[in-house]
């Protein structure tokens, strides 16, 4: 595998869409491909922190099917005002056990965005881990943004949902996995739709541009026939991560290395 060299790894967001990223790390880890650092936004932000932490796909697919993973997104959009994220957090901690970034086992940049500059922002050090997961992942109008050094921060998608130009500087190769599609969509039913809708089309134009940073590009075609929301379906979309990436891992990745 030297031929990679340093091996970097993208992480985009998406929702419940995310999960799909379990089965992308599984897929890599059966071909034995060495990651040396993992970048995420958003969904790629908790699972990559897992990943990082020494969790393996196997272990983190336990880990949220014995919390129920649905549950720590359980939102309802007719109440009103914004809902927090501390239950992804208190979770978060309970199985990592700490909240440093220099403790992972394997290097995490986190992208967020700054409500205040309007620019990105990304995070690779410091003792609040967590805090940066979760304001990475605070869904704009969903979810609260978070307060860090005196600054509000929101998802890292609004800006750069597929965080592949940080790794560049650091990487021989770099991967991405993306689980948003640029596409149209036929029917539009309610808040949640609209939501969802009204923020992938802002994370699409900035998905352009990262895939081309990447130097092996992952993305299930089939999950644009699944929400944000669909927490539920958990093991199915982990399954098409994975079918996803052996099919790029075999047919361009190995290719090149022989």
């Amino acid at each position: 595998m030297h031929k990679l060299g340093k091996v970097g790894l993208a992480l985009g967001g998406g929702g419940a869409k995310g999960l799909a990223h379990i089965g992308v790390l599984q897929a890599i880890e059966e071909f034995k491909i060495p990651i040396d650092i993992v970048s995420g936004t958003s969904m790629g932000s908790i699972i990559g922190v897992l990943y990082c932490a020494g969790f393996s796909p196997r272990e983190m697919l336990q880990i949220l099917h014995d919390e129920k993973v649905w549950n720590w997104f359980k939102i309802d959009l007719f109440k009103g005002g914004f809902v927090n994220l501390n239950t992804v957090e208190k979770n978060l901690f309970k199985h990592i056990k700490h909240n440093e970034f220099e403790k992972l086992k394997t290097p995490l940049m986190i992208a967020v965005s700054n409500l205040h500059s309007g620019k990105a922002k990304v995070i690779s050090e410091g003792n609040q881990l967590l805090k940066w997961v979760i304001a990475s992942s605070s869904v704009p109008v969903i979810f609260t943004p978070v307060e860090i050094n005196n600054a509000h921060y929101s998802d890292g998608g609004i800006f750069m949902n597929l965080p592949s130009n940080p790794l560049v500087l650091n990487c021989d190769t770099v991967i991405g996995s993306n689980v948003v599609a640029d596409s149209k969509i036929d029917e539009i039913s309610n808040p949640k739709d609209v939501a969802e809708r009204v923020f992938n089309l802002s994370i699409i134009q900035n998905l352009r541009i990262s895939k081309t940073y990447c130097d092996y590009f992952i993305e299930p075609p089939t999950l644009v026939d699944y929400s944000m929301w669909d927490f539920n379906k958990m093991d199915e979309i982990v399954q098409l991560g994975y079918y996803a990436a052996k099919k790029i891992i075999k047919k361009k990745i190995l290719p090149d290395l022989e």
